[in-house]
Formats: structure tokens, sequence, C-alpha cells
């Protein structure tokens, strides 16, 4: 019994860390399309404010982390349509605890690409 507790609560563990992940990754994409609508901005103030949003938040922000931007239009309803900005962010995340608990339950057990990306957008109008 002990080792399917012990499954369940590193499970609860590490489903709510990757919640907090996508949290902050969706927060980050979200800062980035403020600063890349702005005039005067380029991809790059855009992409450092994404990076510096992330390291405040606690997660990496190396070369493994991609950044994208993506020029498009958004549907203003009655007005038209008016241009946006699209901000991707895929961040690679792997399991910490979960992977070896697996491996004591079950013998020789794993979980299928132990790494895996969390990718969030936000798209905001131009200014």
């Amino acid at each position: 019994m002990l080792p399917i507790m012990l499954l369940i609560a590193v499970g609860i563990f590490e489903f709510g860390r990757a919640y907090q992940v996508l949290e902050v990754l969706t927060n980050a994409a979200r800062e980035g399309a403020r600063v890349a609508v702005l005039p005067y901005t380029t991809d790059a103030d855009a992409e450092a404010r994404v990076r510096q949003f992330l390291q405040v938040g606690g997660l990496d922000s190396d070369d493994t982390v991609n950044i994208g931007f993506t020029a498009t239009t958004v549907s203003m309803g009655a007005a038209g349509n008016a241009s946006a900005t699209r901000v991707t962010v895929t961040y690679p995340f792997s399991f910490m605890v979960f992977q070896p608990v697996a491996r004591l339950v079950v013998s020789g057990s794993s979980i299928p690409g132990d790494v895996f990306n969390l990718t969030v957008a936000s798209t905001m109008r131009d200014e």
C-alpha cells in the first residue's frame, strides 16, 4: 500500500509543479506581448522581458526556451480587423521526482518522453 500512496503523493506534487510552471509561462508570454505591441520596440526587447519574467518566476531562461513572435490580425467585431502580435513561449519540462518513484513501484518502468515541451501563446493588438 505504501508504494501506491507514495506514487499518488508524488504525482500530486509533480502535476502541481507542472501547473505552476504553466502559469509562469502564460504570464511571461503575456508580458512579452505587452512589450511587443508597443511602438518603437523590437522583438529583442520583448524577448528580454519574457526571459526576465521567467527568471523572476524561478525558471531557467537559457537557450532551450524558445520564444517566437508572429504578426497576425484579430477581429474587432463591427470595427473590423486590427494588426496584432502573438508571442509563443515553449519550455522544456521534466519531472523531478516522478520518474524515480515510478521505477521503485514498477521495476524498469519509464514515463514516455522524460522531457516534454509546455507551449503557451498570448496575442495582443498592436498600438
